[in-house]
């Protein structure tokens, strides 16, 4: 019996609205400053996008992006998978949206609902429908709009200024030899979700908004901070050691380690415990802010095409996120 290929990614994509939002800007509305953001989180500036744009149409230009790079076209695809947590609309799918926006019909489209996790949840979704043989090349994509659902003032501030908009994208096909993706290890724990959460609209109540829920401010992001920060730094290195042992592989031999764009502080902090070189991490969350499942995609895109990312590197891209969710993959390119 024939060993099945592995799935590698054929091409990267990324793509930000133009719009950008300094921490000066944010200091006008709430009571913050960009000391006190630059010191707490890293990040400077973010995007947002303009009203009548939505996760489906930064999804699309990352992914037709990622198609050039492969050197295909959207025709060529024979699955999506979109890891989101920022619905276009409360429903269908954003990935419907997306497939009716690149101009191709019928092909199955799926979302993945996994918050900052969620481009790697996708990336194993896609990654097994390759490798089954069912879906030759798929496409996977994190695309995120936040600025429209987050609170612009003081009581909302610890939130707001984190996150940006954005998308990243990759394009799955069976690989050659020894590229490809080696593993994807994933996690959540449950009982921890409400520390970081959006509680309405939600089936829970009747109606699913009401105005109390809006004059308390329940449909905006709620976060423990502290606790956040706890879980992640306590997470994200042991799924790292995790993905580093099932390939058999020791720390030095990575070439380069994307951690999901949360906070500067927390992968500062990860990457000091666990002894990696500032020069093997990279960020840019400075730029982009937080932007959740499209987060680590837009840092692969970066790298690949500032020539970071040579044929036979080994790449680790680690997240965590609300739920809590967290997980691990190790590509070699």
């Amino acid at each position: 019996m024939q060993t099945p290929s592995r799935a590698g990614i054929a091409g990267t994509g990324m793509y930000v609205p133009p719009r950008v939002v300094t921490n000066e800007e944010l200091a006008k509305l709430m009571d913050t400053s960009d000391e006190w953001i630059v010191q707490r989180t890293g990040i400077r500036t973010r995007h947002h996008v303009d009203p009548g744009t939505g996760p489906a149409d930064l999804a699309k230009e990352a992914s037709m992006r990622a198609l050039e790079a492969a050197g295909l076209e959207a025709r060529d695809l024979d699955a999506i998978v979109l890891a989101s947590l920022s619905p276009h609309h409360e429903f269908p799918g954003t990935s419907a949206f997306l497939q009716a926006l690149l101009g191709i019909s019928e092909i199955p489209a799926m979302d993945v609902r996994c918050q900052c996790t969620g481009f790697l949840y996708a990336l194993q979704v896609g990654r097994l429908f390759v490798e089954s043989g069912q879906y030759p090349r798929v496409l996977v994509v994190g695309t995120e709009v936040h600025s429209t659902g987050i609170e612009f003032t003081t009581r909302g501030r610890d939130v707001t200024v984190i996150f940006g908009d954005g998308a990243g994208a990759v394009v799955l096909e069976p690989a050659e030899g020894e590229r490809g993706v080696l593993s994807v290890h994933l996690h959540t724990q449950g009982e921890f979700a409400r520390k970081l959460w959006v509680e309405a609209p939600g089936s829970v109540f009747q109606p699913r908004i009401d105005q109390a829920l809006i004059d308390d401010g329940r449909h905006y992001p709620q976060m423990d901070g502290r606790f956040v920060f706890k879980h992640a730094v306590t997470r994200m290195p042991e799924v790292m050691r995790e993905a580093l042992d099932k390939n058999q592989l020791k720390l030095e031999e990575i070439d380069l380690f994307l951690f999901h764009q949360a906070n500067l502080r927390i992968n500062e902090y990860v990457a000091a415990q666990a002894g990696i070189p500032p020069e093997k991490v990279y960020n840019n969350i400075e730029v982009y802010g937080n932007c959740s499942a499209a987060a680590i995609p837009m840092c692969l895109d970066e790298c690949v095409r500032q020539g970071r990312v040579p044929e036979g590197a080994l790449v680790l891209m680690c997240g965590f996120g609300s739920g809590f969710t967290w997980g691990a993959s190790v590509v070699r390119w």
